[in-house]
């Protein structure tokens, strides 16, 4: 059981997962920066400045200033904008992270087509092709 467990830690694919698993955790927080403080203040000039996340119901009586207020309080909160802003952040990363898979294949397709350009030496011949002369001949020749 212990040698089948290292067999399958030792493949490749289970290494390879791991790697972009580690890559993925380092360039989640990028993204999330990337969104949160450079994307979400542009659509804040657009939107007049308009913060989703300031917008909740309080589901009890009592007076809170925000959902974190509320939180802090005990009270409980439909945080409609929390999850406008999730939703948000949600389709920017993932066109982000579209944009990044299309370059990167991209750039695979063009180091894959360098190498297929390559030329090919001439075939000579094919069997079939020498066949067919030698029958050509022999009919000439009766």
């Amino acid at each position: 059981m212990i040698q089948e467990f290292r067999d399958f830690i030792a493949k490749g694919n289970v290494m390879d997962m791991a790697v972009g698993i580690i890559v993925g955790a380092a360039f989640t927080a990028i993204v999330s920066s990337m969104v949160g403080d450079l994307i979400n203040p542009i659509i804040g000039l657009f939107t007049g400045g308009i913060d989703f996340s300031g917008w909740f119901y309080r589901l009890a009586e009592s007076e809170c200033a925000s959902v974190t207020a509320c939180t802090d309080a005990g009270v409980p909160v439909f945080a409609i904008g929390n999850f406008i802003m999730a939703v948000i952040n949600f389709l920017i990363i993932a066109f982000v992270v579209f944009l990044l898979v299309k370059m990167v294949n991209r750039i695979k397709d063009a180091a894959t087509s360098e190498e297929e350009v390559a030329p090919e030496e001439p075939a000579g011949p094919t069997e079939l092709d020498i066949l067919m002369e030698i029958r050509d001949a022999l009919k000439r020749d009766a």
